[in-house]
């Protein structure tokens, strides 16, 4: 009698506690749902592990490593939770919205991770580098979370999803207020698409915003660009849309890149070509061919034209920055890693009272590489720096005041 008492009494007492028994129950029931996840996402990630290493498709391969088959995994608690809903005979209802809305929590949850797969095996393809959908992915990710949520409120409401989109419609001002500078990077990001302004990994510079670097992500609502400096810059999508930049892959891409440097000569420094000056750079094999043939050309022109040699100035004659020009010009057409099929030009510019006569070397070195082609550069103006002083030219740099007193 005594032993009887001893095993009813709990049980009794339990019964005799509806939210004793109600939690008792709840507890169960979540214990068997997280039992059931971890089980299905050991099985899930070990069986598709072991599948990806037995096939050459790359798919699952990303589908693991986005972590879909451990998401895939919470739609097992749902099987438990509507068996469990047998216990609750009188919450059967409520219960049955939230295991609904559990469910449609999980899809949503899986398809994003779908797309973060699919989105994986998308930029192994070359095609990504010139069109990127990582903005349309994060759209479409949107719209999926946006259904999701009306879908959960739908269900817990009672209502039917399509009533609740169908009210939706009639807030599209808002809507269109709230998500504005989101519609607006995705017109930029279809146009940049379209056209074929942008990708990853392109050079491009956008002074308005302290851009200039190497773009390394080209998201919905940001592009990403790493500076030279090694900072980022984050740059809003739309801002494509109007705001000017440039673009430096097409130059990458032609193989040749610009150097456009001056040259600023002492204007006093320029003169005739004395016979002195002649005869030294006759011994240069870039010029003595072309002053050869240029004095053929004044001696005749003189002759026709009667001019007096008594003074230099009448009729034509050399000047020694022309001679320097025209050897400049020759060293670049001889330089190996100077482009000979784009411009090519050595030209004077407008004078400066103060800095002196620019001389402009314009032409387009072989290597786009920065690095490479600032070697190149930086030689080529070693080269001409130190050649003027054969042509009886000077660098013009002001004159700065000196204070020769020694010091005590």
């Amino acid at each position: 009698m005594n032993l009887d008492l001893s095993l009813t009494l709990p049980v009794t007492l339990i019964d005799s506690d509806p939210i004793l028994d109600l939690a008792t129950k709840t507890g169960l029931l979540i214990a068997g749902g997280l039992i059931a996840f971890f089980l299905a996402r050991a099985l899930l990630v070990r069986g598709a592990r072991a599948f990806a290493h037995r096939t050459n498709n790359s798919f699952d391969d990303f589908l693991l490593k986005a972590g879909f088959f451990s998401r895939a995994a919470l739609l097992a608690p749902a099987l438990v939770f509507f068996w469990g809903l047998e216990f609750f005979s009188g919450l059967k209802g409520v219960l049955d919205h939230l295991i609904y809305a559990y469910l449609a929590v999980a899809v949503v949850l899986i398809l994003a991770k779908l797309l973060d797969a699919l989105s994986g095996l998308y930029r192994t393809f070359e095609v990504s580098n010139r069109r990127p959908i990582k903005g349309y992915v994060q759209l479409v990710k949107l719209f999926i979370y946006m259904l999701g949520g009306v879908s959960v409120v739908a269900i817990m409401l009672g209502e039917s999803p399509w009533g609740l989109l169908s009210g939706i419609g009639a807030m599209t001002a808002v809507l269109m207020l709230v998500f504005r500078d989101t519609l607006l990077s995705l017109v930029a990001g279809i146009q940049m698409s379209a056209n074929d302004l942008l990708h990853a990994g392109d050079w491009i510079e956008m002074p308005a915003m302290n851009a200039d670097g190497t773009v390394i992500d080209i998201a919905l609502n940001t592009v990403k660009v790493q500076n030279w400096d090694m900072t980022v810059t984050a740059i809003p999508t739309f801002k494509f849309l109007d705001t000017p930049f440039k673009n430096w892959e097409s130059m990458t891409q032609s193989g040749g890149r610009r150097m456009k440097r001056a040259i600023m000569i002492d204007q006093s420094s320029i003169r005739f070509a004395d016979p002195a000056l002649k005869e030294r750079l006759m011994k240069v094999q870039h010029l003595a061919p072309f002053m050869i043939m240029r004095q053929k050309e004044i001696d005749a022109a003189n002759a026709a034209s009667g001019a007096d040699p008594s003074s230099p100035l009448n009729g034509r004659r050399m000047t020694n920055i022309g001679l320097f020009r025209y050897y400049a010009r020759e060293y670049l057409r001889a330089h190996p890693k100077i482009r000979q099929d784009m411009t090519l030009l050595v030209r004077q510019l407008q004078p400066h009272a103060d800095d002196g006569l620019p001389l402009e070397i314009y032409c387009f070195t072989s290597d786009t590489a920065w690095e490479l082609h600032e070697d190149i550069v930086s030689g080529i103006m070693d080269h001409f720096l130190a050649a003027l002083p054969e042509f009886d030219l000077r660098a013009y740099q002001r004159n700065a005041l000196v204070d020769t007193r020694s010091a005590d």
